[in-house]
């Protein structure tokens, strides 16, 4: 895959929707008059369909009617006069959002992206775009440039009205990391091989617009809510060789950023993307000709679009056919990639300096200037010593602290809320952790898959899958009487393991003596079973454990039955 994959991921995060860049003063150029159907008009201009010529008299409401973009408005990008909050309500406001779970707000700056002619003010940068770059670079073992550049990307999309993006195409902010992921192979994929991804660069850029294909009305609709969100570009270099390591690599890269807080990485709702760049070739010889997978927005469609497009690539070269430089997409119905636009033609994308951001300075401990104000600079290794405990650290603890399989260390981290499930459990139980990590993965996993729910969407809370195990942990219960106490759990809401197990009568039988007749009435009931265990077939004591099971509606312990039944037949 030449070039590996290009990821982007918005690192404000948690629902920080603010444009990386600000300006205070900006205004949008228009002929004439400025109002606000002049900068209607700024953007429909860019627009390739024959849009209605704008009449005064036509309110603001109509107006929008006829556009040809799917305009969840900010309504503050309509406005020319915009506010700039002050630092301390915008970190209220966010931290608001983020108790409230919102995934948007309303611009805190006046840098509109959508509007052609707006700019942003020199040396004007969201500091916390920078910080999470920085963070994300040292996770990822990269170099980080101490100088790095901005630039502008000429190129027209309608997704894209200002004409241009900013990015870091000379000098990016991070260089040279590396990816550490891990894959479950053999038979039972019980063995876990760890492989390397090279990362080329991490860069800042400008977020653009989405493009929303509505194919029943055959026409293309724009969501220009993200665009100018600062974006995080990682490029790794070409080092996997089929769609579920590259799946991995991205789940492995998601939990970085989770655990960093520079985005909440959630594929479904856009905060992640994948381009997938895929070449074949034989061995020894040069990568082939690439083709480009664009926007793959989950692990499994990842997998699935890498493994169809090398599958359509071997099978077009098998033919004497030529793979096309182009870029293409992927179809989840038909399960294959479909063409998009060719690149056989080189864009030229017109790089040149970004003449409103002059460079972005950093600083270590070594050379951080005297009397610098904190707020006003970047200090690398104060950024290194806030770096949270990684994905790969806490597996590795799992595995030492709880005595855990290192694929069952894989799975409780895959999981969104599962490792924090299971130390909740763990905190309240007195069972061993390796049958806590067995009811999790086992059961609560298996009935989480079945009924296609999250774990925060759970009906059996940490305490009550705890306390059951405290009941089966003092032989209180039998295993299957467990199992049918969490099967209850699962139906009934509100309802603890303990008064599930009155209502049902399901503790184990304690009188000894009564257990023994009941054995006893079971052996006289059945002797040709009890003269076939005499005569050593290990079917007949199982037969015979079920038996008295049965008789005590399950409430006696198998392993205290069978003691008492080979101790009768051995007298």
């Amino acid at each position: 895959m030449e070039e590996g994959l290009r990821l982007g991921a918005g690192p404000a995060g948690k629902g920080d929707g603010a444009p990386w860049l600000s300006s205070p003063s900006s205004r949008p150029r228009s002929p004439g008059k400025v109002n606000t159907h002049g900068q209607l008009w700024s953007v429909w201009k860019f627009m390739p369909r024959s849009l209605p010529t704008l009449n005064s008299s036509l309110d603001l409401k109509s107006n929008l009617q006829h556009l040809q973009i799917l305009w969840y408005l900010f309504l503050m990008h309509l406005c020319l006069e915009l506010s700039r909050h002050t630092e301390r309500e915008r970190e209220a406001e966010t931290q608001a959002e983020r108790e409230a779970g919102s995934m948007h707000r309303e611009p805190d700056v006046g840098f509109d992206p959508g509007s052609p002619g707006s700019r942003p003010e020199p040396k004007v940068l969201n500091r916390r775009c920078v910080e999470a770059a920085v963070m994300t670079g040292l996770a990822l073992k990269c170099h980080i440039n101490k100088k790095s550049l901005f630039d502008r990307k000429h190129y027209f999309y309608a997704d894209l009205p200002a004409g241009y993006q900013i990015t870091q195409q000379r000098l990016p902010i991070a260089v040279n990391g590396s990816l550490e992921y891990s894959v479950c192979v053999g038979k039972k994929r019980s063995q876990v091989i760890t492989r390397t991804a090279r990362i080329k660069q991490i860069q800042l850029e400008q977020d653009s617009g989405k493009s929303l294909h509505d194919e029943l009305r055959s026409q293309t609709l724009i969501d220009l809510n993200r665009a100018g969100v600062g974006l995080l570009e990682v490029v790794l270099e070409p080092d996997m060789s089929c769609g579920e390591e590259a799946a991995t690599a991205v789940r492995e890269l998601q939990l970085i950023l989770q655990a960093l807080g520079t985005s909440q990485a959630n594929m479904a709702e856009g905060q992640l993307r994948v381009d997938a760049n895929i070449s074949v070739h034989h061995p020894g010889e040069p990568l082939g000709v690439r083709t480009e997978v664009k926007n793959l927005n989950s692990a499994r469609f990842l997998a699935r679009a890498i493994d169809s497009e090398i599958e359509r690539q071997i099978n077009e070269l098998e033919n004497g056919r030529e793979i096309l430089n182009e870029t293409r997409s992927f179809d989840c119905k038909l399960g294959c990639t479909i063409p998009m636009r060719d690149k056989e033609g080189k864009q030229d994308y017109r790089f040149m300096p970004e003449p409103n951001l002059p460079p972005l300075l950093l600083y270590d401990t070594a050379s951080l200037p005297p009397g610098a104000d904190p707020q006003q600079v970047i200090n690398i290794d104060r950024i290194r010593e806030q770096l949270p405990e990684l994905p790969s650290e806490t597996r590795e603890q799992l595995v030492q602290q709880y005595g855990m399989l290192p694929e069952h260390s894989f799975t409780i981290l895959n999981e969104v809320g599962l490792l924090e499930f299971f130390q909740n459990v763990i905190k309240e139980t007195r069972a061993e952790p390796k049958k806590v990590t067995s009811w999790i993965l086992n059961n609560f996993l298996g009935f989480l898959k079945q009924q296609n729910l999250a774990v925060n969407e759970s009906p059996v809370t940490p305490s009550a899958l705890a306390e059951l195990l405290n009941l089966l942990d003092r032989k209180a219960i039998s295993s299957s009487a467990a199992k049918q106490v969490f099967e209850e759990l699962w139906r009934s809401k509100g309802k603890t393991p303990s008064q599930i197990v009155s209502e049902k009568q399901l503790e184990l039988m304690q009188d000894g003596e009564a257990l023994n007749q009941v054995c006893l009435a079971v052996m006289e009931e059945h002797p040709q079973v009890v003269l076939a265990m005499k005569r050593g077939n290990p079917r007949a004591i199982n037969k015979l454990i079920g038996l008295v099971r049965k008789a005590t509606l399950s409430r006696a312990d198998p392993t205290v039955i069978k003691e008492i039944l080979e101790k009768k037949l051995s007298s």
